[in-house]
């Protein structure tokens, strides 16, 4: 609430009477997850929040990439690129294969580019 001139206003975005609607209520009750689902995906989302980590993902939608070469890219450590991408794999975002003594990089799935192509959408509007 808002205090102006000794009256009290209520703010535009909330509702200026208190009325329970049951029906809605139930109903978006059932589709609660239980919260270690929540938590799950709260960390997850967490990864998401990290700008380098971002960078990288969006390299790895285009190609999969060895250590060395996002190193290149980003202008980072080769160190620091792999404590990302462990951070990724945490998560199961990333994955590498093996390839003599190279590891190469690539996005674990689908749902890993649909999320951050939705986010830049997102941000882009």
């Amino acid at each position: 609430m808002k205090h102006e001139n000794n009256l009290f206003e209520i703010d535009e975005g909330t509702c200026d009477i208190k009325v329970i609607h049951e029906e809605s209520i139930n109903k978006v009750k059932e589709e609660l997850l239980d919260d270690d689902t929540y938590h799950e995906l709260e960390e997850t989302f967490k990864i998401f929040g990290n700008s380098t980590r971002l960078k990288i993902l969006s390299l790895l939608a285009v190609e999969d990439l060895c250590v060395c070469d996002i190193s290149e890219v980003l202008k980072m450590s080769q160190s620091a690129v792999s404590h990302q991408l462990r951070t990724l794999r945490s998560k199961n975002l990333v994955k590498y294969t093996k390839e003599g003594k190279q590891a190469r990089y690539s996005l674990a799935d689908k749902h890993v580019i649909e999320i951050l192509k939705i986010g830049i959408e997102h941000v882009l509007e």
